[in-house]
């Protein structure tokens, strides 16, 4: 794997990096960096650069009920799609995942990004639910990790 370089925003710098991350990959819930700030405090979070080049993010909800279900999703820019950028992200994910005492794995892709939901069935996901949130005209669709 080349030089990536894992990191927790923690900084204003590294929030709007991981929100601009998100804000391209999933275009149709555009988050401002107040609501970024918020996620990092309830979930976590996650940037990977190579060198200094912005590659991916990712988002670990932990378990929040009695079912123990996080939802782990890993996002990556499309110019650095399919070099391992998002295997290595999910697999932290769920590691991480785990660690929180995480039992079911879940995630989250945009109907949209056909990339991301072969990732998620590839490595196992099965959708549970397709739904549209107010406003929104691309479905959302929910997997579970089989």
């Amino acid at each position: 794997m080349p030089d990536l370089r894992f990191q927790q925003p923690d900084v204003d710098a590294a929030l709007k990096d991981w929100r601009y991350i998100h804000n391209v990959i999933i275009p149709t819930h555009i988050l401002s960096l107040e609501e970024v700030r918020e996620r990092s405090e309830r979930h976590h979070l996650e940037i990977v650069y190579l060198n200094d080049a912005l590659v991916g993010c990712s988002t670990v909800r932990p378990p929040a009920d009695a079912t123990m279900t996080a939802t782990v999703i890993a996002r990556v820019l499309a110019s650095h799609r399919g070099h391992g950028f998002g295997e290595a992200l999910y697999a932290r994910g769920l590691h991480r995942a785990r660690e929180l005492g995480a039992r079911v794995i879940d995630t989250v892709v945009l109907s949209s990004n056909e990339d991301g939901l072969r990732f998620a069935k590839k490595h196992g996901f099965v959708e549970t639910e397709r739904y549209l949130l107010p406003g929104d005209t691309i479905p959302w669709i929910d997997l579970r990790l089989s």
